[in-house]
């Protein structure tokens, strides 16, 4: 298979630790003691009585187990890569990519070529260089993680490469296609940033990152395993659309200034040298 897994985009609950906590003292706080006294040596306890609460009542509280209502139609057609959970966070380490009008108008000319073979493809909101899998952090634990990979990321330099190999790939579960471009020249240096990023995330005991990696920046996206219909022709005939673009060569020579990490709705950044 031709096409290289890419990061798992997805939302995560931001909800805080603390209110996990304050529930669980609550509860510990709410039990019921066993009644003491109140009835005479030699006759036998009178038992408790409960009455029924109403539904009235009830419903004015509702369950603290019941979880969001996973709806995929809400996110495009997006399914989760792993389920929704107060207290965590999807965390992703990433190199930024501005784009700029000339690349905008680049994308302009090679998206709607690609929709002609798969009408449903979308535009990224963002351009960026995964480093990790997207993983789960409880809110606690996303400081130190920041800290962590800050004190990793210290001592590296700023360096440029190159992404202007058209290529084809889908998530691990095959759920979604992405229309990417490949790097081809700086991937040594993208290793090296991985292979730091992967030590944090041992630290922490998540997933690191994929054993041989092709580091693109994805363009567009659709849902399903759209790669029949985009790879062969669909894929020379954009490759040939960028290699004839003015001044591809300069435009897709990207110049490294920091790494920046998003967690949850929190994002954070750690310059290079």
């Amino acid at each position: 298979m031709s096409a290289g897994p890419l990061v798992g985009y997805s939302s995560s609950g931001s909800e805080d630790e603390a209110e996990d906590e304050a529930e669980d003292e609550a509860a510990t706080k709410g039990r019921t003691r066993p009644a003491t006294g109140g009835c005479r040596r030699g006759q036998s306890p009178v038992p408790s009585q409960r009455f029924p609460v109403p539904d009235s009542v009830l419903n004015m509280f509702p369950s603290t187990e019941e979880r969001p209502e996973d709806d995929s139609a809400k996110h495009g057609g997006r399914v989760r890569t792993f389920p929704h959970e107060r207290g965590n966070w999807a965390t992703h380490v990433y190199l930024p990519y501005e784009a700029r009008d000339e690349f905008l108008e680049l994308l302009d000319m090679l998206l709607p070529h690609a929709q002609t073979y798969v009408p449903q493809l979308v535009r990224m909101e963002a351009f960026h260089l995964s480093l990790s899998q997207s993983v789960v952090l409880r809110h606690h634990w996303i400081l130190p993680f920041v800290q962590a990979l800050k004190d990793r990321m210290a001592s590296f330099h700023r360096f440029f490469f190159t992404a202007n190999r058209v290529k084809i790939y889908t998530n691990q579960e095959k759920t979604r296609t992405f229309v990417g471009l490949e790097v081809t020249a700086g991937h040594a240096e993208c290793l090296d940033l991985v292979s730091e990023v992967d030590r944090v995330l041992e630290e922490f005991n998540l997933t690191t990152f994929y054993p041989d990696p092709s580091f693109h920046i994805s363009l567009a996206w659709c849902v399903g395993d759209a790669r029949p219909q985009l790879e062969g022709q669909c894929l020379q005939e954009l490759q040939e659309i960028l290699d004839e673009f003015e001044d591809s060569e300069m435009l897709l020579r990207v110049f490294t200034e920091q790494v920046r990490c998003k967690s949850g709705n929190k994002f954070f950044s750690m310059p290079l040298k």
